[in-house]
């Protein structure tokens, strides 16, 4: 029974409210406006956090997520006196690279690259690209481990390494640019820095993401070489686990492997770097924090300029219905009941403000994952963190007006004007 009376209570106070806010809805409106925008601000943003972070994630899945490279790096040694010497040379040779690869027999994918200029112009015919094509000098496992596929035509094999063949592997901006009439560049022959090379294939576009290059032509790292060759020509090595293992392992036995190959004693610290492709994401997610934290104050800021507005609105209700106050509590209600009346018309107002924004929140950000073609994302954590703070809002802004409300005298209400 006590159950059912409690029921009815809150049905009650449920209609008492929504009469109130339509008799007032100007003023509910402008504080659930207020309330949704706070709550717009912090979920619209997250969201787009959200979506950024799933765009970041699955670009470097793209770009070979569980691989690392071996990269150069000079390192001064202090031998006394002030003097220094440089141990071992800064860059990795291509005779170090090949050595490595043909000694490391863990059961990864082993590529050897190098940059041969970022400054290269292709032509085929009467079309010209502009002058900030990228070349890279690569084996036949680069497409394994940097994430490019083949959409048409074929990879280089291994002949064509050893052959030092002419040939090349373009990006899809290129051939946009080179082959409008859609003609099919494969076999066809191009124009490269002065040098002549035939089409093998055709990588396949990785989207607009700021992530990727499809402005990009590779060729057989020995061609590269002995046409693009310049004093310290400097090698990547890239390797990729043909199975899921755990790289931290196969990163430091690929460590151990490199210093033998450059003669490091024991007691000498790796002049090289190796960098995990997920570095990069893990450092840009961290920074992403930063974003996430200041998102999370400007929501707070709005939501407190809300609660202050919905007391302020609550305050002028209790004045303006102090008449009803006094009715209610000559027929019988309790102070009680007067003071949940109030506090569960402000939590309404809240909560549909908070409902609004959210809702609009998700909508923003997930428009922002529209252009990262993400996918959709609805922060389910989020979501319930802007109810309950929604919640809280409507509790904190209505208890003292509630208070007064209930604390009101029925005799002096009665004769309120």
């Amino acid at each position: 029974m006590n159950l059912v009376k409690r029921i009815g209570i809150f049905k009650d106070n449920l209609k008492i409210a929504v009469r109130a806010i339509r008799s007032n809805k100007v003023r509910a409106v402008l504080t659930m406006c207020i309330i949704a925008f706070g709550i717009m601000a912090l979920v619209g943003i997250l969201t787009a956090i959200d979506a950024i972070k799933s765009s970041l994630t699955s670009q470097f899945t793209l770009m070979g997520a569980n691989s690392f490279t071996i990269t150069s790096r000079g390192m001064n040694i202090q031998a006394g006196n002030d003097r220094q010497r440089m141990r071992n040379h800064s860059t990795i040779t291509y005779r170090q690279a090949m050595e490595f690869r043909k000694t490391f027999n863990e059961p990864a994918w082993v590529s050897i690259s190098f940059n041969a200029t970022s400054m290269s112009t292709v032509k085929y015919g009467s079309e010209e690209t502009n002058p900030n094509v990228s070349l890279v000098g690569v084996d036949e496992n680069y497409l394994a481990v940097s994430g490019y596929e083949i959409e048409r035509g074929r990879n280089f094999s291994p002949d064509d390494i050893e052959m030092n063949r002419r040939l090349v592997l373009l990006g899809s901006d290129i051939v946009s640019n080179l082959f409008p009439t859609g003609l099919d560049p494969v076999g066809q022959d191009v124009s490269l820095a002065g040098l002549k090379l035939q089409v093998a294939g055709v990588l396949k576009s990785k989207g607009a993401s700021q992530m990727s290059d499809d402005n990009i032509c590779l060729m057989p790292v020995s061609t590269a070489r002995q046409y693009f060759s310049r004093p310290n020509m400097n090698f990547n090595i890239t390797i990729m686990p043909l199975n899921p293992v755990n790289l931290d392992v196969l990163t430091g036995q690929a460590e151990g492997m490199f210093r033998i190959v450059r003669n490091l004693a024991p007691k000498d610290e790796s002049d090289f770097n190796i960098v995990k492709s997920d570095t990069i994401l893990n450092m840009l997610l961290k920074n992403i924090r930063y974003v996430t934290l200041a998102a999370t104050l400007i929501g707070i800021i709005t939501l407190f300029g809300a609660a202050v507005g919905l007391m302020n609105i609550m305050l002028v209700s209790v004045a303006e219905r102090t008449r009803e106050i006094g009715v209610r509590k000559a027929v019988g209600a309790k102070p009680k009941t007067i003071k949940f009346q109030f506090l569960f018309e402000s939590i309404l107002i809240g909560q549909m403000g908070g409902i609004f924004g959210i809702i609009l929140g998700i909508i923003i950000g997930n428009a922002v994952s529209t252009m990262l073609r993400s996918s959709f994302v609805v922060p389910w954590l989020w979501v319930f963190m802007g109810i309950l703070v929604c919640f809280i809002v409507g509790v904190v802004s209505g208890y003292a007006p509630a208070v007064k409300a209930a604390n009101v005298d029925p005799i002096e209400a009665l004769h309120y004007e």
